[in-house]
């Protein structure tokens, strides 16, 4: 099982800083449901846990980068949040059984290979409560980093890959599914309450036109 997180100290873009557009939907959808307790899987540069934690939720949250975890517990004491951030690896979550109301985990849980994700999976459902969602996204086998022999990756098994070229991702591995994929993944033990979205990320070139360089699946469950 391969997993390595991003090193946080090199990158450069400003995007990882601002939360998504959906963490504002997900706020009122899950005060309406009574749920308090998120387990943000993969804080990053904090962004998502910050949003959380000022909208009243009780936030954990995990990283496997010393810099992302000291950056927001430093954060976290300095604006008075309410975020318990730990060190911790994702295959190996530092949680009780049925814990989390709420698990949320955006451009993380497929870091890893073919085996690690399985792993990964048992232990999200491990921690999360009956009844209690999922709200993350997969990255897709549509996406020109997988599918295109032109693109700068190294084969790790038959779902899994190594993009070389950004140097905040070195050595990173990536997981990748389908249709097919996420439907034997998941429905066995969650329920999906929303569409399926599946969303395309570009690149611009050094010439100023676009390239598609990656497409993720966006995932709302249910844990039965």
């Amino acid at each position: 099982m391969i997993t390595k997180g991003w090193d946080w100290e090199k990158n450069k873009d400003n995007y990882w800083l601002i939360p998504d557009n959906d963490v504002y939907f997900l706020s009122d959808h899950f005060k309406k449901l009574g749920y308090k307790k998120i387990l943000d899987l993969g804080v990053g540069l904090g962004r998502h846990s910050i949003f959380f934690a000022k909208n009243g939720f009780d936030v954990s949250g995990i990283d496997i980068s010393d810099f992302a975890v000291e950056r927001l517990q430093k954060i976290s004491q300095e604006n008075n949040l309410n975020i318990d951030v730990v060190r911790a690896n994702m295959m190996d979550l530092p949680f009780a059984d049925n814990l989390f109301d709420v698990v949320f985990s955006f451009n993380v849980i497929y870091h890893t290979d073919t085996k690690g994700f399985q792993t990964v999976l048992s232990e999200i459902k491990r921690v999360l409560k009956p009844g209690g969602e999922f709200y993350f996204t997969m990255i897709s086998k549509n996406s020109w980093t997988f599918s295109s022999p032109e693109a700068p990756t190294r084969r790790i098994d038959e779902n899994s890959i190594y993009i070389d070229g950004k140097e905040s991702e070195k050595d990173v591995p990536h997981f990748y599914v389908n249709l097919e994929d996420i439907k034997n993944l998941f429905s066995n033990d969650f329920e999906f309450i929303a569409p399926i979205k599946e969303i395309e990320t570009t690149e611009i070139l050094s010439d100023g036109n676009f390239k598609e360089f990656s497409r993720h699946f966006v995932l709302h469950l249910k844990k039965k």
